[in-house]
């Protein structure tokens, strides 16, 4: 734009009355869907709206309405796949609501930085939190505080209270092992994630159960930290000792790591080898062989947490909810040798 040229303001709700031929209230009435508005009103005041390319200011209607119409997302360890799918998921399924949503990540599981980040949200005046804290210490540090707004929590247990949302890591965990024994498999090592998280207590407290009502024993399981880095380094101590005809991982990226040790001893997935993982992201059904896993469905995690967080903030009944992972089988597991 040249110098010269004064910037052009964006059009305001007077410049919409005043193409439609409509007073300001009667364009208010129209935004907030107001049933007393004429159809032929409406759509003059419509077409005035895209023809102008009118935005409502949405920080205006706040101030007058005294909300912020914010929500917080307090998240600890976003760069692991279920909590950014459940970030992504929250805000989608809050803007479907009219909400805009800001999102602090917590470095570490310190009471101080987690009390840092709350404060951080809350000085925004969020109406009400979503807090994901798959690790014990962040919850721990979490519950500690004093939370003056609504909050719902979501993470792997199966747990009953009002707050929580989570997804039955153990079902999950048991309807892996079982497809295993299902194809014959016996012995089957279990690649677990980090013992502090939730998920993966939940995850190996399933596959011991399953293996034990199948009247075998659960090996102690090989832990990893959820990279794939970690999946191919322990892959390698479990593939040395010739031992099992299956592995379940406790996630994806791990098992990505393990496809890769198991390729680099000349053990075919899975003629040799069944493999499964957990989640089920995007890249699984592109690995080679493409992954069996179990599927948790972020997306309406995310839409049932918002959902339950409005609930709270319109006082009206909530619920609990435990979302069951689906199996999908792909390539990477089939039946035992002794079972052909």
């Amino acid at each position: 734009m040249p110098p010269d040229q004064p910037a052009r303001r964006p059009p305001g709700l007077y410049d919409v009355a005043k193409l439609a031929g409509v007073s300001h209230q009667t364009v208010s009435r129209v935004l907030n869907n107001h049933p007393s508005i004429r159809e032929s009103t409406r759509e003059r005041v419509q077409q005035a709206i895209d023809e102008l390319g009118y935005r409502p200011n949405r920080l205006a209607r706040a101030l007058k309405s005294n909300r912020s119409l914010l929500l917080g997302v307090l998240s600890a360890s976003s760069s692991q796949y279920g909590p950014s799918a459940s970030i992504r998921a929250i805000e989608v399924a809050a803007r479907r609501a009219g909400y805009f949503v800001i999102t602090v990540n917590v470095d570490s599981a310190e009471q101080q930085e987690v009390e840092r980040g709350l404060d951080s949200l809350l000085d925004h005046a969020v109406e009400g939190l979503v807090v994901i804290a798959p690790e014990l210490n962040v919850l721990e540090a979490f519950t500690a505080l004093k939370v003056s707004v609504p909050f719902v929590t979501l993470q792997s247990t199966a747990d009953s209270r009002d707050s929580e949302l989570s997804v039955d890591q153990i079902a999950g965990a048991r309807a892996a092992t079982r497809h295993l024994l299902d194809l014959g498999h016996r012995a089957i090592a279990h690649l677990s994630g980090p013992s502090d998280w939730f998920s993966a207590q939940a995850r190996e407290a399933g596959f011991a159960a399953e293996m034990t009502q199948a009247g075998l024993a659960a090996d102690a399981a090989f832990e990893g930290d959820w990279s794939a880095t970690s999946g191919y380094e322990r892959a390698n101590e479990l593939l040395a000792l010739n031992r099992y005809t299956a592995v379940f991982c406790a996630n994806d990226q791990m098992a990505l790591g393990l496809l890769r040790a198991a390729d680099e001893r000349g053990i075919a997935v899975p003629t040799d080898l069944s493999v499964i993982g957990f989640d089920d992201m995007p890249e699984a059904a592109y690995f080679h062989p493409p992954l069996t896993t179990m599927r948790q469905d972020f997306d309406e995690l995310g839409r049932r947490s918002v959902e339950l967080l409005l609930r709270k903030l319109a006082g009206t009944p909530q619920y609990q909810l435990s979302m069951q992972p689906e199996l999908v089988v792909r390539a990477s597991t089939a039946r035992s040798h002794d079972e052909v």
